[in-house]
C-alpha cells in the first residue's frame, strides 16, 4: 500500500485527463485488484482534508484538481483563457442536448424557437458536444450528444449525475426549455461521426440549419 499511494498518486497527477481504473490495472498489471482499489481509496481519504487540492471522480475516472473556493485565484493565473465564455444562447442550447440527448437541430430549434446552427458549431468547436448518429426520418438529420470534455467541464462522473433541470436553471440563471419528454426509443438513429462520414463542420452547420 506504501508504495502503490504515491505510483498512483503520480500517475493520476500527471495525466492530462482522468486515468480510469481500468488504465491503472493495466499500468500496475502485476498488482491485485483489490489492491490497486484500496490504495485509490486510501489516497482520496489522504485528500479529504484542508488544502489546496482535491482528488474527484470525474468522466469515469479519477483526477487531481483544485479545490472549488480557490477557482477565482487559479482563474488570475490563467485569465486569457476564462474571458471565451459560452454565451447564454450556448449553454441553453448545451443544457437541452444534455437532457435531451441524442437530439437532432431541428428538434433543438423547435425546443428554443431560434436556428442554432451557429450555436452547435461553437459547441462541437469547443469539444463539449458531438455528433452520435443521424436519425433515420426524411433528411437523415445529424443527432448529437455531449462528450467527456463536457462531463470534465462539469465535474460528472457521467451522464446520470446531471442535476434536476430545476436546479440547473437557478445554476445558470435562466429557464432551460426542454418541451415536452421524447421517449429515447422513438429516437433511432445510425451511429456515425463527421469523420466516418467525411463531412466537414461547415457541413454541420449546413445539415444543422436545415
Amino acid at each position: 500500500m506504501s508504495d502503490l499511494k504515491p505510483i498512483i498518486e503520480a500517475l493520476i497527477f500527471a495525466s492530462p485527463e482522468p486515468v480510469t481504473l481500468k488504465a491503472l490495472l493495466k499500468l500496475l498489471d502485476t498488482e491485485p485488484k483489490e489492491d490497486v482499489e484500496a490504495a485509490i481509496a486510501a489516497l482520496r481519504q489522504d485528500y479529504d482534508r484542508p488544502g489546496g487540492l482535491q482528488i474527484v471522480e470525474v468522466a469515469g475516472g479519477f483526477q487531481i484538481v483544485t479545490r472549488s473556493e480557490f477557482h477565482e485565484w487559479v482563474r488570475r493565473l490563467f485569465h486569457e483563457r476564462t474571458t471565451q465564455k459560452l454565451s447564454v444562447a450556448a449553454l441553453e442550447t448545451l443544457a437541452v442536448i444534455a437532457y435531451r440527448q441524442p437530439v437532432t437541430a431541428p428538434e433543438i430549434a423547435e425546443i428554443r424557437g431560434v436556428n442554432t446552427a451557429g450555436v452547435l458549431g461553437t459547441l462541437v468547436d469547443r469539444k463539449l458536444i458531438k455528433i452520435v448518429g443521424r436519425k433515420q426520418v426524411v433528411g437523415r438529420p445529424f443527432m448529437y450528444g455531449t462528450t467527456r470534455e463536457f462531463l470534465e467541464r462539469f465535474g460528472l462522473n457521467d451522464i446520470t449525475d446531471l442535476p434536476k433541470v430545476e436546479d440547473m436553471s437557478e445554476l445558470m440563471g435562466f429557464d432551460i426549455p426542454l418541451g415536452e419528454p421524447t421517449p429515447q426509443t422513438a429516437l433511432p438513429f445510425e451511429s456515425a461521426s463527421v469523420e466516418d462520414s467525411g463531412e466537414t463542420l461547415a457541413d454541420v452547420d449546413n445539415d444543422s440549419s436545415q
